[in-house]
């Protein structure tokens, strides 16, 4: 028997979305780490929802690049040590409000390693199993339709420039192959964490060889 739906109102609509934590350089030289659940991916472009006074979007639109650096369920603590912190000093009173508190260190707050990229400025997190070095492709407004909102939240292109991956996440035989059984992401829904659980059901999509998606990555 079919339920009827009712219409609700929610707050937000985190209906499920990957975690990264964004690492970018600071003004001072210094490096910041920052975690997002605004992401997604079309071929070798990223696309971030982040807050445009946020000290990560004014790093990146400032050094146009980035390190999109990918937790798995096994760095969820790391992750919520920092959820709650910022790079912008003084303290909005809005995130203020939330509990927010600044810290210069999120490397050291989060307990990641940070390592030197190879072709971006930003520190990649040694202990995530997958990290994209990124530069800047474009930046848009989002919400700008609606003036209390305009302005406040910055829709931000980047464009892969080098992936690095742990070797037990490759599929067996195959160097360029993340299997999608070993990969486990931490996923955000409605503020919680969560994992994943096995394949439900056979992909259509997943009979087309990977291969045959190189052109994006190649004109990305």
């Amino acid at each position: 028997m079919n339920i009827p739906h009712v219409v609700a109102e929610p707050s937000i609509l985190y209906l499920g979305t990957p975690v990264a934590l964004v690492g970018t350089v600071n003004e001072d030289g210094t490096h910041n780490l920052a975690p997002i659940s605004s992401v997604f991916w079309l071929g070798w472009r990223g696309v971030l929802g982040i807050a445009s006074a946020s000290q990560t979007a004014r790093n990146l639109l400032r050094t146009g690049e980035c390190v999109l650096n990918l937790p798995s369920v096994n760095e969820v603590s790391a992750v919520d040590r920092i959820a709650r912190t910022t790079g912008t000093y003084p303290v909005s009173e809005f995130r203020k409000a939330m509990g927010y508190v600044h810290e210069p260190d999120k490397f050291g707050r989060a307990g990641m390693t940070r390592v030197s990229s190879e072709t971006v400025g930003a520190a990649r997190a040694l202990e995530c199993p997958i990290q994209l070095e990124a530069v800047l492709a474009a930046a848009h407004g989002i919400a700008d339709d609606n003036e209390a909102l305009r302005g406040a939240i910055s829709l931000i292109e980047v464009r892969i420039q080098r992936v690095h991956v742990h070797p037990d996440l490759l599929m067996a035989g195959h160097a360029n192959r993340i299997d999608p059984d070993k990969w486990s992401p931490l996923i955000m829904s409605f503020q919680k964490f969560y994992g994943l659980s096995g394949q439900v059901h056979p992909s259509r999509l997943a009979d087309i060889p990977e291969e045959a998606y190189r052109v994006l990555a190649e004109i990305s």
